[in-house]
């Protein structure tokens, strides 16, 4: 169970292109965020869809991979780790962001 303190899995669809930056050390960072989906039923009976996104980061080689095969609306599952950070935007306010990096990934559509 000690591997399982912080694990993230899902399963969703690319929003947006990835975008990818190459580091002054040459390593790359792939950025993206996906939607996921949810249902209910309201006290009425409709089904009422809950959508969430989630915005993802991935290293070196998951991040070479993303960048050759990962489009837009394609639906992937990740896994990773949860992780939050701050920073300041460009009027100087403190911003908090919560980032799930990957570490593995699964194209499910081609």
């Amino acid at each position: 169970m000690n591997t399982l303190k912080n694990k993230v899995q899902l399963i969703g669809n690319l929003g947006q292109e990835p975008e990818v930056i190459t580091l002054e050390s040459g390593k790359k960072l792939a950025k993206f965020s996906i939607a996921t989906n949810d249902y209910f039923y309201n006290k009425q009976g409709d089904k009422i869809q809950d959508t969430q996104w989630h915005n993802i980061i991935a290293w070196g080689k998951t991040a070479d991979v993303i960048e050759k095969y990962v489009n837009k609306g394609q639906e992937v599952a990740i896994e990773g780790k949860l992780t939050s950070r701050s920073y300041e935007d460009n009027q100087g306010v403190k911003r908090y962001i919560t980032e799930i990096v990957c570490n593995e990934l699964l194209m499910l559509t081609k």
